[in-house]
């Protein structure tokens, strides 16, 4: 409704919205962004939001490291947490099948991560949490982070600006071109799945 019948028309326009996104990123600068991705990925914002954001924001590379680099540290925050919380308070909210989950997930710590991030089952704070307050070692959640993000960040590395054009100027070729990054996208996730059964 926003979009398309108010005067928020003007703001919502996608030009208009990509311009004012690349202008905060140059002001904010790598080093404020990935302060704010790192708390904002800790208060369970969708990484996958944050990761687009800072590809527009700024530029595929610079977006890439911020959003690795704010992933890492967001992950080891919300660990942090859930360590601090500790294993009794983590048993109280989800009882004795929760305390056996972490038991099976710290005997598989690394892969168990690997799979969460490439299937995301719960927001990225919440597994960081549940991973501090359980069998999992720090280690392992970065590791497993880094190697399980991989696929979906370098794929929006390589085609937001393909998305970007798409949606500016929705042309037959540009609405192909989305259309097979959406397709492979989903056939990857499925054969991802698929592998993890």
């Amino acid at each position: 409704v926003l979009w398309g019948s108010s005067p928020m028309k003007a703001l919502m326009d996608i030009d208009t919205l990509v311009e004012i996104i690349r202008q905060k990123g140059q002001q904010v600068g790598p080093v404020l962004a990935v302060c704010a991705f790192t708390v904002a990925v800790s208060v369970a914002v969708p990484l996958s939001f944050l990761t687009l954001l800072a590809m527009v924001a700024l530029g595929p590379v610079s977006g890439f490291v911020c959003t690795v680099a704010g992933a890492v540290l967001g992950a080891t925050a919300s660990y942090l947490v859930g360590s601090w919380l500790g294993r009794p308070a983590i048993e109280r909210l989800g009882g004795e099948r929760l305390n056996d989950l972490s038991r099976r997930l710290g005997s598989k710590g690394l892969r168990a991560v690997i799979a969460v991030r490439l299937i995301p089952v719960a927001p990225f704070a919440v597994v960081n949490m549940l991973a501090g307050a359980t069998h999992i070692r720090l280690r392992d959640l970065l590791l497993g982070t880094l190697i399980g993000m991989m696929p979906m960040t370098l794929t929006m590395v390589f085609f937001t600006e393909h998305m970007l054009a798409a949606l500016k100027n929705p042309n037959t070729s540009s609405v192909l071109m989305l259309g097979l990054t959406v397709l492979a996208i989903v056939i990857a996730a499925w054969a991802v799945r698929r592998w993890m059964r």
